[in-house]
């Protein structure tokens, strides 16, 4: 049996979700247009606005501030750019830091193409925005704010609520999008209460199938739509919607949230031993010590990560070097590199992603199979 350790690039969908969408795909009556006035399109409308309802129960908002879109990327983007291009009086000005999903970075640099400033903070030794420079930084110019709640390469959280009170304190009206890819279904996610204006998710990282992503967007806000065409949505993305995506995506979260304070615990004592062992073995544990449990980033002295990745391979077990978004570059992480991090230590960093289904038994298997491979060719 194979060992997979790289949940944070993709998940395997649950057997629940591949069997709902099975006996959906199948059904005589479940393939309609939800935009059809017939029978068969009120009925894929039923079954949409059902896992909307379910949704936003679960992530504690209203049902209309909920968009469904095809990936985590879509909705960065569209929250990013959409807010952006429709409210120029709200100022000119973006902070974030370099340490940001490449959806966000590359959705920045259009911004800074386009004439608008983009003021990156530095980031502490966690990987955390030095929260001076962002009390510095905010102004009256200052439009919005976009951040990435748990960092995909390092587990790094967010302290979200500083910068919220931050933002309060310098400028209200300055709006906060929040990267929520990685911290759905792993840490509490109560919109109505979170402080946030917008926020991003993917249904692929929480068992649920590639392709379907969502969007939050508060009561209020204004954001011009990516896509136009039919006006699904109200008009914020269009395009025609798939229902069993959206059945996938609630039935995904339903069983995520279902013992989330359990799975934390757990997870971040598995967590705790795995990065003991590894110590021993001589790795340098990269993620801060209070991370997301379900990250942890090792750099691996005498062999590059690319290396590591193979070795572990040989013995169907797989990890990951950087963000998967990136890991064709063969290039030395950005995020480890900005938090100051040597470059040295930097290539041999490899990312073990866990999910609540990984066991003690697999963690231990994993030290027994990096052990071996020390013993054979560590020079």
């Amino acid at each position: 049996m194979s060992i997979y350790f790289d949940n944070s690039a993709t998940t395997k969908p649950l057997p629940e979700v591949a069997r709902l969408v099975y006996e959906t795909l199948i059904g005589e009556e479940s393939f309609g247009n939800p935009g059809s006035l017939h029978r068969l399109g009120v009925l894929a409308e039923k079954n949409l606005n059902d896992s909307l309802d379910k949704i936003s129960k679960l992530l504690s908002c209203k049902r209309e501030e909920l968009y469904f879109t095809s990936c985590g990327s879509e909705s960065v983007n569209t929250s990013i750019l959409g807010y952006m291009h429709l409210n120029p009086r709200a100022g000119k000005k973006v902070i974030s830091t370099r340490t940001e999903h490449k959806a966000s970075l590359e959705s920045l640099e259009r911004l800074a193409k386009e004439g608008y400033e983009i003021c990156y903070l530095p980031v502490d030794k966690d990987g955390k925005p030095v929260l001076q420079a962002l009390s510095d930084a905010i102004d009256e110019n200052t439009a919005l704010l976009t951040f990435t709640h748990v960092n995909n390469e390092t587990g790094s959280i967010l302290p979200l609520q500083e910068i919220i009170e931050i933002r309060n304190k310098k400028n209200r009206n300055t709006r906060i999008h929040l990267d929520c890819v990685q911290s759905l279904g792993k840490l509490p996610i109560q919109l109505s209460r979170m402080g946030v204006d917008m926020a991003s998710f993917s249904g692929h990282k929480i068992h649920a199938l590639k392709g379907s992503g969502l969007l939050f967007i508060k009561s209020g806000v204004r954001v011009a739509p990516l896509i136009l065409g039919g006006g699904q949505q109200r008009g914020m993305r269009s395009g025609t919607q798939s229902p069993y995506l959206a059945s996938a995506f609630a039935l995904a979260l339903e069983k995520a949230l279902e013992d989330l304070d359990g799975n934390l615990t757990r997870m971040t004592a598995l967590r705790d031993e795995f990065a003991s062992c590894l110590k021993t073995l001589g790795a340098e544990i990269l993620s801060p010590s209070d991370a997301l449990p379900y990250v942890l980033n090792v750099s691996f002295p005498s062999f590059q990560s690319e290396t590591m990745l193979h070795c572990l391979e040989e013995k169907e077990i797989f990890v990951s070097t950087v963000s998967a978004c990136s890991s064709k570059t063969k290039q030395v992480s950005y995020v480890l590199t900005e938090m100051g991090i040597r470059r040295e230590i930097a290539s041999n960093a490899v990312r073990f992603s866990f999910s609540r289904f990984n066991t003690k038994e697999e963690l231990d298997q994993t030290i027994e199979s990096i052990r071996e491979i020390y013993d054979r060719y560590k020079v």
